[in-house]
């Protein structure tokens, strides 16, 4: 036996004195693989210089295995051969198990399950690779490529080829975080609760009468108007003919139900409510109706008492004004759920209006931008009623006062424009309007559609133009064609300016008109949608201090956004006052009423149990 290298084919190789160089398995393989699988002879530096000696080297057992496996198994992935191994090394110790003797029944039941669970591994490990058979080899290394591997390469590349090609990047699908500025209020645990309750569904009795209704004043109050007198058909088990429209007011709209709503779905939601007819029958055409004007807000022991027994001896009654006709509070809770069952799911506008107001909708939210919907009543027929006239000329004024004393129902003639404004009494002006969005964060570059008819004065939007340049109405946003079949009728363009207030982002509303209650409203309803309500008393105030130089800009536009932190739109309850006149309005917060709150109904809900089980204790 040499003293300078191993001999022993058998054992561990042994080398006497250190080596400058030792080869890793791999190079093993490269030198097998260059000699085609031949012996390999490795020659290493002789540390005392003796490189005449050379060693022929016989491999351990582990090397000699390791070799055989990649030279027969070459096309195999490492994963397989793994789990074979691991495979073939339990079948022999189940082997050699069974040899024992003992216990042979058992041990062979065992083995039959080993071999079971041994192919079930198998076939699992072979279709969870999903291994492509084109395996190559690359510097003497074997690839397999994975048919997912090779989609998703694929895919990315055409990816990048389309982004590159395109005139416009490709959007990022990622979840951006929207603006403080555009987000809704929490309403998490509020949802709406207008379900009709099984005992109170319509059983088909007998009608005691008809039910004529002539809706008075603009759009939205005769829509508001028209939902209560389905409550009171309800109340009075009266059958409501279809409602008929005011065609004298302000705008002179023509329009009847049947030209501005889908009569058809009304009449179809509201049947398991109250029976609704398009006219009256012929048997009672004829008879002339009692007409009445009922009393304004009254509850339902007034139409039970004072109306029912009208019905009940004439048959056929005409109520000549509808306009807040119905308390807001104190009524039954299957009445108030009745109420925004008809406002909010069977009152919906033609087809065409819906319609021509979704093509609109897409124009504003084009590149998915939002887009606030601002309420500017500084309109004429508002202006001479509230006796406002700030930022408009003499002759302006002049002609909003003489209009004011043409109006006989209008009970107020001399008013105090000054007063007014300093009392939170006017609408805002545009240049106020715009001041405000600006003091609230809004950037210049905003969208803001113009919810309202033609604004006032001849200069009035100069000022609210040169801060928000992005300014649409329904007349710049549609075209001529399209806006051909609505001209002459202004409750139907009031009816688009409905829907895009509707689902704008933001609604901005500068005065309590009939308009900005049925829309924040319905917001209030569909999910609480930001809704800002402009403290005019304050931000009167505010604006005169930063016109009369007594504070800054930064310092007026914390103050604005101070005073409106909880003026968002954010659930709260409606709030009662001393008379009906003065207190919220059902339409403009149906809640509660019609929108539901989950905690309190689980405090219910708790305190209901218990009280079921302390009585079974008693």
């Amino acid at each position: 036996m040499s003293s300078g290298g191993a001999n022993s084919c058998n054992g561990s190789p042994r080398l006497a004195g250190p080596t400058t160089t030792r080869r890793r398995v791999a190079d093993m393989i490269d030198a097998e693989r260059s000699s085609n699988f031949s012996d390999v002879s490795e020659e290493e530096d002789n540390p005392n210089g003796n490189n005449g000696d050379h060693h022929h080297h016989c491999h351990h057992p582990s090397i000699r295995y390791w070799l055989l496996r990649r030279r027969v198994f070459f096309f195999a992935p490492e994963t397989w051969l793994l789990k074979i191994e691991n495979g073939c090394s339990w079948a022999a110790t189940a082997v050699q198990w069974l040899r024992s003797g003992r216990h042979m029944g058992r041990r062979i039941f065992v083995g039959l399950l080993l071999l079971v669970f041994f192919s079930v591994f198998v076939k699992f490990s072979l279709m969870s690779s999903h291994v492509e058979a084109n395996g190559k080899r690359e510097n003497g290394l074997l690839i397999i490529q994975t048919f997912k591997e090779d989609w998703a390469m694929a895919q990315k590349v055409v990816a990048e080829d389309e982004a590159s090609d395109a005139v416009k990047p490709l959007r990022v699908l990622e979840k951006i975080p929207i603006p403080e500025i555009w987000m809704k209020p929490n309403s998490d645990n509020y949802h709406k609760c207008i379900t009709r309750p099984r005992n109170r569904i319509r059983t088909g009795s007998k009608t005691n009468g008809y039910l004529l209704v002539h809706a008075n004043g603009g759009l939205n109050q005769m829509r508001t108007g028209i939902c209560d007198m389905v409550a009171v058909a309800k109340i009075m088990n009266a059958t409501l003919v279809l409602p008929s429209l005011d065609h004298e007011s302000f705008w002179t709209d023509p329009s009847d139900f049947k030209d501005i709503f889908d009569w058809k779905r009304f009449i179809e939601v509201l049947n398991d409510d109250i029976e609704i007819v398009p006219s009256l029958p012929p048997k009672y055409a004829a008879i002339k109706p009692l007409q009445k004007a009922p009393v304004s807000w009254s509850k339902a022991s007034y139409y039970r008492g004072e109306m029912l027994p009208l019905l009940k001896r004439h048959k056929v009654i005409k109520f000549t004004h509808t306009d807040s006709r119905l308390a807001n509070n104190g009524l039954a809770a299957s009445i108030q759920r009745l109420r925004c069952r008809a406002n909010y799911e069977a009152l919906r506008y033609k087809k065409e209006i819906e319609e021509l107001g979704k093509i609109l909708l897409d124009r504003l939210k084009k590149n998915n931008e939002p887009y606030i919907a601002l309420h500017l009543r500084y309109e004429q027929d508002m202006l001479a009623f509230t006796g406002c006239s700030h930022n408009l000329t003499t002759e302006e004024a002049e002609k909003l006062r003489i209009m004011r004393y043409s109006v006989k129902h209008w009970k107020e003639k001399e008013i105090d424009s000054k007063e007014r404004r300093l009392q939170g009494g006017c609408p805002m002006s545009p240049r106020e309007a715009a001041l405000f969005l600006k003091a609230m964060g809004y950037p210049s570059t905003t969208t803001i559609y113009i919810v309202a008819g033609e604004i006032y004065g001849r200069n009035s939007m100069a000022a609210f133009r040169s801060e928000y340049p992005n300014v649409f109405t329904h007349n710049t946003l549609a075209t001529e064609e399209e806006l051909e079949p609505f001209k002459p009728y202004q409750n139907r363009l009031a009816a688009l300016d409905y829907i895009l207030a509707l689902e704008s982002d933001v609604f901005v509303y500068t005065y309590d008109g009939n308009m900005a209650k049925a829309v924040q409203g319905h917001r209030r309803f569909e999910g609480f949608r930001k809704t800002i309500n402009p403290d005019r008393q304050n931000f009167v105030r505010l604006i005169d201090q930063l016109d009369g130089g007594a504070i800054s800009w930064e310092m007026f536009s914390q103050e604005v956004k101070s005073l409106h932190t909880n003026r968002l739109g954010a659930p709260y309850l409606r709030q009662a006052g001393e008379s009906p006149r003065l207190e919220e309005n059902f339409f403009a917060n149906p809640f509660p009423g019609c929108v539901c709150n989950k905690s309190q109904e689980q405090i219910s809900s708790l305190k209901l149990y218990q009280g079921r089980r302390r009585r079974v204790v008693l």
